[in-house]
């Protein structure tokens, strides 16, 4: 079977001639916000990676083929489509074979950008341990792909509506080197600090890029999980989104809400509980993220 893999124009040229590229998932277009924000954010975030010199590859499935990156048409119709799949490691291969529309998580965005040979992915924020996950066991595919896939993941740490110290338990017990992009300490999404240190530390785009190539050089397998905070002008403090992230993944346990709907569910909530602030600030962290890894990108070029 021929691997199912089509590529945009513009990034085929990119690949055969050396220039950057950025993998982009679609989860944020179909699961993440209302249209036409979904769609505004998706162009916003290819434009803000044009602009820092690299291609974006807004990655998704659609006619049994994996697509590295979508036409403006294919982008405005993925942002209206209904029943599209939310895809990870589990459920990808079935999306492609049954013809169903998927939209790729950061995992399943992982497993398609490396076997499409682009190194680098820009996201908001990475899934991980959910809350009560000592009863559930309810953890995130992203984390183990980013154990045994060679991308580097730009993001704003993992989403802060899960459990962010177990969370970083979870990438150590794995191997996954994360760095913090200027902090010392995780970011927790839509706040620019946690009480968690982050043991490495880069200050530019370079000293990130040198980090992958050693890693391709010594063997290892894992990805980099690079965390870059929030703008400060966009930033919700910790004070304010504390009370409301408690109170969303209340009503997510009384609704009896689990597995993939969590996460729609409680940034859905929290997008209503804070008048569209999350929003807001989720757009400005996604754009901020799409910048640097253009950067990381255009430095391992």
């Amino acid at each position: 079977m021929k691997l199912p893999l089509t590529y945009s124009k513009p990034v085929r040229k990119a690949l055969n001639t050396g220039r950057p590229v950025v993998a982009l998932e679609s989860t944020i277009i179909t699961h993440g916000m209302p249209y036409p924000a979904n769609l505004e954010t998706a162009q916003g975030v290819e434009a803000v990676v044009r602009a820092n010199g690299a291609v974006p590859a807004t990655i998704a499935i659609i006619d049994q083929a994996v697509h590295i990156g979508l036409s403006a048409e294919r982008l405005k119709w993925l942002a209206q489509a209904d029943d599209v799949m939310k895809l990870s490691r589990a459920d990808l291969a079935f999306a492609v074979a049954q013809g169903r529309t998927g939209a790729t998580t950061v995992a399943a965005t992982i497993i398609c950008a490396n076997l499409a040979g682009i190194p680098v992915f820009a996201t908001g924020g990475i899934g991980g341990v959910h809350k009560g996950a000592e009863d559930t066991f309810d953890v995130s595919a992203d984390l183990l792909e980013l154990a045994k896939t060679p991308v580097t993941v730009v993001c704003a740490g993992a989403k802060a509506i899960l459990d962010l110290h177990k969370t970083m338990e979870v990438l150590e017990t794995n191997g996954v080197p994360v760095i913090g992009y200027q902090t010392d300490v995780l970011p927790a999404f839509w706040s620019r600090t946690s009480d968690i240190p982050i043991p490495l530390r880069s200050d530019t785009p370079v000293q990130i890029s040198d980090t992958h190539k050693m890693q391709r050089m010594l063997g290892i397998k894992s990805g980099l999980l690079v965390a870059n905070p929030i703008p400060e002008k966009a930033e919700l403090s910790r004070e304010y989104m504390g009370p409301i992230i408690a109170k969303a993944v209340e009503k997510a346990e009384k609704y009896g809400i689990t597995a993939k709907g969590v996460t729609p569910f409680l940034l859905k909530t929290i997008l209503e509980l804070t008048e569209g602030k999350s929003l807001a600030a989720n757009i400005a962290l996604v754009r901020n993220n799409a910048k640097l890894a253009s950067k990381i990108a255009a430095a391992l070029t």
